[in-house]
């Protein structure tokens, strides 16, 4: 099975940049953008990042604003978070060197048994198993696995295979191959192409008839639906933009001010922001200028936003964050040309698009 799997893999790889390398940066980086991303969508951020932050130092002496904006668009922004805290760390302690074995890996942010084993397997060849959802999928089927692979004893027995099978040398190409397969060969559902498999001769699901069942899940995550009132306050040519808390959904970046409307009507919900965050006794009439919605993972959000005419004298014209202990939240006041170069989610940046078209039909 080896020899078959790292055979069929030498042969059908794909070019992946990260996959030139044994430079533990270059695949650190790679394998934290590939968490829960395609590899299409992860490939131009991993050149562009890269030429922003081509070494771990350069990394680390960023400010998180400019990892931040680099960033935006691949989502799961703690990723970039916990890269520049790592980043730092490996500098300031371990004087610029990454660890060099899985245990060292691991004590870094943002690293887990997943990335740590990938890391170590591919930079420094260690026998350390990689188990991803392509991986889950090609081991259930190649040993039929009944097992629900999202419950503990699934995954144990997942897990427990992937050890077995991982073998003493070429261990990263080995990791690597396992997932390619699963990623290109041993696809969900009826769409696995079993006749290009080099293990089908191995694999009970085949024999069985029972690959388009394999893996067996048996919860579903529930997506639950959110509706995201966004104010957009106007005092002159620019506008008020507020940067989220450090943690949760979207965790450092810029936005226009925003608020779940859980039960509260929408416009009042927006109005009560612009009054909060312009510091101003009273708002203007709202008036809606979009209503967009966005799927993230398990999530549905739905964006609707009004814009106002503020009448605070607080913004002075500049572009200086400011914090005050009625909006903790740090904010600037901006022309749409500069919180477009703001680190923002894909989803804000739509919403921001929005607005620029509606004030363009105002002028009209």
């Amino acid at each position: 099975m080896h020899r078959r799997l790292l055979s069929w893999f030498d042969r059908h790889r794909r070019d992946l940049p990260w996959r030139r390398t044994k430079d533990p940066y270059r695949v650190w980086i790679s394998e934290m953008m590939l968490q829960q991303t395609q590899v299409a969508t992860a490939l131009p951020y991993y050149e562009k990042f890269l030429a922003a932050f081509p070494t771990v130092r350069r990394l680390a002496a960023a400010k998180l604003d400019d990892v931040l904006r680099h960033w935006a668009g691949l989502g799961y922004y703690a990723r970039a978070r916990n890269m520049h805290r790592a980043a730092k760390m490996i500098v300031e302690e371990l004087g610029g060197e990454f660890p060099s074995n899985r245990e060292g890996l691991l004590k870094l942010p943002g690293i887990g048994p997943y990335s740590a084993a990938a890391i170590a397997s591919i930079v420094y060849d260690e026998p350390a198993a990689v188990v991803d959802g392509n991986v889950i999928r090609v081991i259930s089927r190649l040993f039929g696995v009944p097992k629900d692979v999202t419950s503990t004893d699934g995954k144990r027995t997942i897990t427990g295979w992937a050890d077995a099978l991982i073998p003493t040398k070429r261990c990263g190409d080995f990791n690597q191959a396992m997932m390619e397969l699963g990623a290109t060969v041993c696809l969900p559902g009826s769409a696995a192409r079993c006749d290009d498999c080099p293990l089908h001769g191995n694999c009970r699901a085949l024999a069985a008839g029972a690959v388009a069942r394999l893996p067996f899940k048996r919860k579903r995550t529930k997506v639950t639906k959110e509706v995201h009132v966004v104010a957009a306050v106007r005092r002159g040519r620019r506008w008020l933009a507020v940067q989220r808390p450090q943690n949760g959904l979207w965790g450092g970046l810029w936005e226009l001010p925003t608020a779940v409307a859980d039960d509260t009507v929408p416009a009042r919900l927006a109005t009560s922001l612009a009054k909060q965050y312009a510091r101003q006794r009273s708002a203007s009439q709202p008036i809606r200028f979009c209503k967009l919605e966005r799927v993230l993972s398990h999530r549905r959000i739905e964006f609707v936003g009004f814009r106002f005419e503020s009448n605070s004298q607080d913004c002075r014209n500049d572009a200086k964050t400011r914090q005050n202990s009625a909006t903790p939240q740090p904010s600037r006041w901006l022309t749409l040309g500069q919180l477009r170069a703001l680190p923002m989610s894909t989803a804000m940046q739509a919403v921001i698009r929005e607005l620029e078209q509606a004030t363009a039909l105002q002028k009209a």
